[in-house]
């Protein structure tokens, strides 16, 4: 009989199976070679134009009869040098013509793996995988694989990471789906229309141009400054609506599946116990048909957003699946800094608010929009009180809760004597609200059941 340490080391001898990436890949790494030279062309585009000039017809066709297999061949040895192998504990990524990367992926270590396809992938029936692993802000991936392999190997992926066995992760398969929410095409539209930014940026795109163009009379001022503009409108509209389209919500034992776009389709998970903070955000032209939006600070992921717009009480529903046990505070139960906070920030200071409940850290601010943020308890990382001159003078001060996230949650204006006191409660809360914290682990439900089992692995 084989002692566990002895058939763990045997089982890390054995050779692992490497795997190329799809055979369309070579076409989009053949590119490189034309940026480079777009790239050229746009850095100097003087001495790009003149050297434009100078070639002949025949000389051009040379050139691009070279640059095309040279960029062909580019993307075609880029491809070949490229694998990936997925071992008990970690996923290796294998890439570099000239000089070899090797990443070594701990499964553990996986925070979440998101599905993406661009357009001309969807044409071409092929996917990315976005890794978001813990401690690293670059995001590594694997582009591109078919599609069916791009969501069983994510499923693999996230198996393996929940415990499963190897030789049972590929049985798996995705974990099921139970839709929470879907925000129709017709509401993310009118919210567009009624967000301020949107027509402030518009706004500025049509009165900015003309006026550089009265006090300069240089085109190439107000295309500079005119360009960046409308592109600012369009991101803030057009480009919402279509990142938005089709925004579906749905729970599964990985966490929240979040699913969007009209041209780039993105399959993205929020990562079960990574939330650090959550946003839940009215402007002021949402009001009255009881619109917010919900975002989130998710600690080493660049997802931020949860809930596009959606009425309040079907977003607070969402909110109550990604933070179990926190009870949204009601607007009632948010006390306001004292009315001698006025002297500091008058009028603005009413947009303040602050409750404490068994479970979160909830502040308050903004008029115009108005913006509620959970932290909660587990999730402080340090506590800091602030008082400036001015503030000292009114005996009043700030109360900074750090998170994950390197975000920072602050209650403004608080009496001097309740931050004082504010201060030493969140910092027991904080501690014994990590103490009671679950485990942040992906796939926690079905690793524990296949455990139950006793078909689990790690």
């Amino acid at each position: 009989m084989t002692a566990p340490g002895v058939e763990d080391a045997v089982r890390e001898k054995e050779p692992v199976t490497e795997r190329r990436l799809h055979p369309v890949t070579p076409l989009r790494r053949a590119w490189a070679p034309v940026a480079v030279v777009i790239g050229w062309a746009l850095h100097d585009p003087d001495q790009a134009q003149r050297q434009l000039t100078r070639l002949t017809t025949t000389t051009l066709l040379i050139a691009l009869a070279v640059l095309v297999p040279v960029a062909a061949l580019y993307g075609f040895m880029t491809w070949w040098f490229t694998h990936f192998a997925v071992t008990e504990s970690e996923l290796r990524i294998r890439t570099g013509l000239l000089f070899r990367r090797t990443a070594h992926i701990r499964l553990e270590r996986i925070q979440a793996i998101d599905v993406t396809q661009p357009l001309l992938a969807r044409v071409a029936g092929v996917a990315k995988l976005k890794l978001d692993v813990i401690g690293t802000d670059k995001k590594d991936e694997l582009a591109f694989l078919g599609e069916r392999e791009a969501r069983a190997l994510r499923a693999e992926l996230l198996a393996r990471a929940a415990g499963f066995a190897p030789e049972t992760a590929h049985e798996v398969g995705e974990a099921p789906v139970r839709e929470l929410m879907r925000t129709p095409p017709r509401d993310l539209a009118i919210s567009v229309v009624l967000t301020g930014s949107t027509w402030g940026s518009l706004a500025a795109a049509l009165v900015v141009p003309p006026l550089l163009w009265l006090a300069t009379h240089s085109v190439w001022t107000v295309l500079a400054t005119g360009l960046p503009l409308l592109g600012a409108a369009g991101a803030s509209s057009v480009g919402r609506f279509v990142a938005e389209y089709d925004w579906k919500v749905g729970e599964s034992p990985d966490g929240l599946r979040i699913d969007h776009g009209l041209l780039d389709r993105t399959h993205e998970t929020v990562p079960p116990g990574r939330v650090q903070t959550v946003r839940i955000v009215e402007p002021l032209l949402w009001r009255r048909r009881g619109w917010v939006r919900v975002e989130l600070d998710v600690a080493g992921s660049s997802n931020s957003v949860l809930v596009p717009v959606a009425p309040r009480a079907v977003a607070e529903a969402v909110v109550a699946r990604v933070l179990p046990g926190v009870a949204v505070p009601a607007r009632e139960s948010l006390s306001r800094p004292p009315r001698r906070a006025g002297r500091c920030v008058p009028l603005w200071w009413r947009a303040y608010g602050l409750a404490v409940t068994d479970t979160v850290f909830a502040t308050r601010h903004g008029l115009l929009r108005r913006s509620l943020a959970l932290v909660p308890h587990a999730k402080v990382q340090s506590v800091r009180l602030a008082q400036g001159p001015w503030q000292r003078l009114w005996r009043l001060a700030d109360v900074h809760v750090d998170t994950g996230a390197n975000k920072t949650v602050t209650a403004r204006l608080r009496d001097a004597q309740e931050a004082t006191e504010l201060l030493r409660a969140q910092a027991e809360r904080s501690r014994t609200g990590r103490r009671d914290a679950a485990p942040d682990r992906w796939m926690t439900l079905r690793g524990n059941s296949v455990r139950s089992r006793g078909g689990g692995g790690s």
